[in-house]
């Protein structure tokens, strides 16, 4: 089924939200509505919305104000305001500080429908208010400067190398220079190149005609031919063998591209984006990849920080993933208290926004319903023990404890009791925990619990 979307209607007079209520209830989208700012902002906080109308002259503000507020704590998220008839000035105003459209007092279908339907697919396009970009949320200095490097990079068409840890959002990243970009109307086509077996990777890549090899019963395009006139995401571009890396690179150079068992070449109008967690100048130097693909793929640079290098937009971030995940579960919203927001702060998080929303997910099942405490973030909730409150001070007052080393113990004696429980099964125990099974090897090694000898750990340059 299908999920509606959801509309946020502002307005100080009954009968026009009243009016507006029904009518986008017709149209199949979930309206919330509110007489004023104020309870307009309470509102934003609860839930994701794809549009928002308010009126512009409300008791308590304006719809400037709330229009202001939404562009500062609700990126993205498309505002419609109401004029009165014939203000001019009002509809100039309200588009000058960021409205995308205006509706003039008396309100007809006739001109709400078109403004809606373009709300929505405005919304659906840039995804800036979408739960699963919520990675590029934050106001910290490295996440303003990727929102600016996204803007300059759809306006071009040069290859971008995207690179950054696991959970970073690279894809994410990706899909929003391609939604800004003049390809937006063509396809996006995303493809984990460690994912397709090394045998099929050409037919894959670059289609194949029928009766090419056994099974080859019909002509099939490859995902070349499919992101033709948009965009081909090459996700762990590192784990492309040589021989294959051979003839990616020919197919970019030349924009041509020959199906298995064809003869003829197909011109392929594609720009290509390409990102991996590993280090690909290393790789290159080592003649893991091939120097000429490098640089074909490496134009320009974009590099996603870790979560733990913007550690001033968790608060925020977490805040939003919470009404993310409420609001798919339909329930409502409990707070994060203060000591849980703290210990949040504390946390490296390898597993960048992907490990922080699988905590909060966690957490959110533990949770009594109305608030989010430490205990909920870590596995001792689940057996029913509450972890004691962290004592700061000895009796004498004179030595305080550090909190980050405090937090390393609880965090220790987690996994120990989790490993435990699962007879030293790592792969078991960072389900029990509700990690990766990767992160649960970081956090081995960076609190000291990994042994010398464990096979589990050798060879692995993932963090």
């Amino acid at each position: 089924m299908t999920q509606k979307s959801t509309c946020l209607i502002v307005d100080d007079e009954t009968d026009i939200r009243e009016l507006l209520v029904m009518t986008l209830d017709r149209m199949d989208i979930e309206t919330y509505s509110a007489s004023g700012v104020e309870e307009a902002k309470t509102l934003l906080k609860q839930r994701l919305y794809a549009l928002c109308i308010t009126d512009m002259q409300m008791q308590d503000g304006t719809g400037l104000d709330l229009l202001n507020h939404i562009n500062e704590f609700h990126a993205g998220l498309p505002v419609a305001v109401i004029t009165a008839h014939a203000s001019a000035d009002n509809a100039v105003s309200a588009l000058k500080a960021g409205a995308f459209d205006y509706l003039a007092k008396p309100i007809s279908l006739k001109q709400l429908r078109p403004v809606v339907e373009f709300a929505l697919k405005l919304s659906s396009q840039t995804k800036a208010n979408d739960p699963n970009t919520l990675a590029m949320i934050g106001e910290s200095e490295p996440m303003q400067y990727v929102r600016t490097m996204i803007a300059k990079l759809a306006r071009s068409q040069a290859p971008v190398y995207i690179s950054g840890e696991s959970g970073s959002g690279k894809e994410l990243a990706a899909k929003l220079i391609h939604q800004n970009s003049s390809r937006a109307e063509g396809a996006f086509i995303a493809v984990n190149c460690g994912a397709i077996p090394e045998s099929l990777m050409e037919s894959e890549f670059f289609g194949y005609k029928k009766g090419a090899f056994t099974g080859a019963n019909q002509d099939k395009e490859g995902m070349f031919q499919a992101a033709s006139g948009g965009t081909l995401f090459l996700d762990e571009v590192a784990d492309l063998p040589l021989a294959m890396q051979v003839k990616l690179l020919r197919a970019i150079q030349e924009k041509k591209v020959r199906m298995v068992g064809g003869t003829a070449e197909e011109a392929v109008d594609v720009r290509i984006i390409s990102a991996t967690h590993k280090n690909l100048a290393e790789m290159m130097d080592a003649g893991q990849f091939r120097q000429d693909l490098y640089y074909r793929l490496n134009v320009i640079q974009l590099k996603m920080p870790a979560l733990r290098d913007r550690s001033s937009d968790i608060p925020r971030l977490a805040d939003l993933l919470l009404s993310k995940l409420c609001s798919s579960q339909h329930i409502s919203k409990p707070q994060i208290d203060n000591k849980a927001q703290a210990y949040i702060s504390t946390l490296q998080f390898p597993g960048n926004v992907r490990e922080l929303e699988n905590m909060l997910e966690r957490a959110l099942a533990l949770c009594d319903g109305k608030t989010i405490t430490v205990d909920d973030l870590l596995i001792e909730g689940v057996q029913g023990r509450k972890t004691p409150e962290p004592t700061l001070f000895n009796g004498n007052h004179h030595a305080e404890i550090n909190l980050t080393d405090y937090l390393e113990e609880i965090e220790k004696k987690a996994i120990i009791q989790a490993l435990d429980k699962t007879n030293n099964n790592k792969t078991a125990a960072a389900k029990l925990l509700g990690v990766t099974f990767r992160t649960l090897r970081y956090r081995l090694a960076k609190l000291g619990l990994a042994k010398e000898d464990d096979p589990d750990l050798d060879n692995d340059s993932e963090s």
